[in-house]
Order: C-alpha cells, then sequence, then structure tokens
C-alpha cells in the first residue's frame, strides 16, 4: 500500500503568496531591495532554492520581523521531508538509549 501524503509547501510559497502578493511586492523589487540577485528570489519562489540563515536575516530585516521565523520555516520543511523519507528506515535501525536502573 502506497503512503499517501498532504504535499508539503515550499517556504517560497509562502513568501510569494502571504508577503510579494499580498503586499504588491515584485519579486525583483525584493531582490534589489536586500542586495541579492533576483534569480535568487525567483528561486526560492519556484522551490528551487532554501532560505539560508544569511537571507533569513535579509528577509526578517526586510519585513521587520524576525529572521528566526524565515529560519525555523525553512528547516521545520526539510525536517518533514526528511521523516517522509527517511523516518520509517530508522526506526528500524536506531536503538534507543535506555538509562540504567538503579
Amino acid at each position: 500500500m502506497t503512503e499517501k501524503y498532504i504535499e508539503l509547501e515550499h517556504p517560497g510559497a509562502l513568501l510569494k503568496e502571504d508577503f510579494l502578493d499580498d503586499l504588491g511586492i515584485k519579486p525583483g523589487t525584493l531582490a534589489s531591495s536586500i542586495g541579492v540577485d533576483r534569480t535568487a528570489i525567483k528561486n526560492i519562489i519556484d522551490g528551487k532554492r532554501a532560505i539560508t540563515a544569511d537571507m533569513s536575516l535579509r528577509l526578517g530585516l526586510f519585513f521587520n520581523m524576525s529572521a528566526g521565523f524565515w529560519f525555523n520555516l525553512q528547516k521545520d520543511y526539510e525536517l518533514r521531508i526528511a521523516q517522509r523519507e527517511n523516518l520509517a528506515k530508522f526506526e528500524k535501525v536506531v536503538q534507543p538509549f535506555k538509562a540504567a536502573r538503579l
């Protein structure tokens, strides 16, 4: 039986839909405002590039919000992918630590 999952949304989709589109900001405007190439923003929006720590800092400053929001959004996305791809396999081989009883 094949497991079915809800498709995960890349953080770039949230950047585009909930920030750029809602605020009427063009990707090129964002790119020039934060000092990166336009293709960097396009690749994030298209889900082809991760939001790095440096990019998180830039986005946080631009939107006047926590850089941690962007960083954690990306890491949560990556963790969910790793869980889907590897958790079942790891559960078979990882032996949880058991503290000795006194």
